[in-house]
């Protein structure tokens, strides 16, 4: 809104001139933007919210987005299906950093597609609650195609983002399944948890997330040579 930006500048002058309320404050987010005046951000006290960096903290910062108190009193399948998908955000954030190699564009993905992913997979499986059985595709339909793949245009990450999920969202996955795609010859791994308390699930994110890896990513080792060099 740059317009409406330069008019509130001025009456932000106007109020200081007319002598405003002690109490009053003015609260404004934004991403990142050429187009905020100047003169607002010289008087304004600017606060940044980095994002974290790396498959543990991105997983945490997942994860601990959802309160203790709502993990608690869900299903365990829910439990197990809610962390798998806390894991998939971290890979659609993480491959950004990989420029082309991780995606062919730049998508806007937020915590807003973990929480919109989060509430239908919620709404999905208590509708089917009475049959037992979890609807994967459904689930993999509107997390990949609609939810995140919302944002994705170029075809090729399209495929990609399914295939991950194809991967990732099936029966094996309440058995304790790998997180990490299989690659021949590399014995990296990251297990999908059996469902636990809140508190445990954390601890297990801090003690057993393997160092960094673009194999967490489905991408080749020697990925990470390039994007440490370039």
């Amino acid at each position: 809104m740059p317009l409406f930006l330069l008019e509130l500048e001025k009456k932000l002058d106007e109020f200081a001139a007319e002598g405003s309320a002690p109490g009053f404050r003015l609260f404004l987010s934004s991403d990142p933007a050429n187009s905020i005046p100047i003169g607002l951000l010289e008087k304004s006290i600017k606060l940044t919210n980095e994002p974290p960096s790396g498959v543990k903290q991105n997983m945490k910062r997942a994860f601990t987005f959802f309160t203790k108190e709502s993990f608690e009193d869900k299903d365990p399948k829910i439990k197990t299906i809610l962390f798998s998908l806390c894991y998939f955000h971290t890979v659609m954030l993480e491959r950004r950093k990989f420029g082309p190699k991780g995606w062919n564009m730049m998508y806007p993905f937020s915590v807003g597609d973990l929480r919109d992913s989060a509430l239908v997979m919620n709404n999905y499986m208590e509708t089917n609650a009475a049959s037992g059985k979890i609807p994967w595709d459904d689930l993999k339909y509107l997390i990949g195609q609609i939810m995140y793949g919302g944002h994705i245009v170029d075809d090729r990450d399209r495929v990609f983002t399914i295939a991950f999920l194809d991967n990732l969202m099936n029966d094996g996955l309440l058995d304790e399944a790998e997180l990490f795609p299989f690659i021949e010859g590399k014995n990296i791994t990251f297990k999908c948890p059996a469902p636990n308390t809140y508190d445990k699930y954390i601890e297990y994110i801090e003690t057993e997330c393997p160092p960094e890896t673009p194999l967490a990513f489905g991408m080749d080792p020697n990925a990470e040579i390039d994007f440490r060099t370039g």
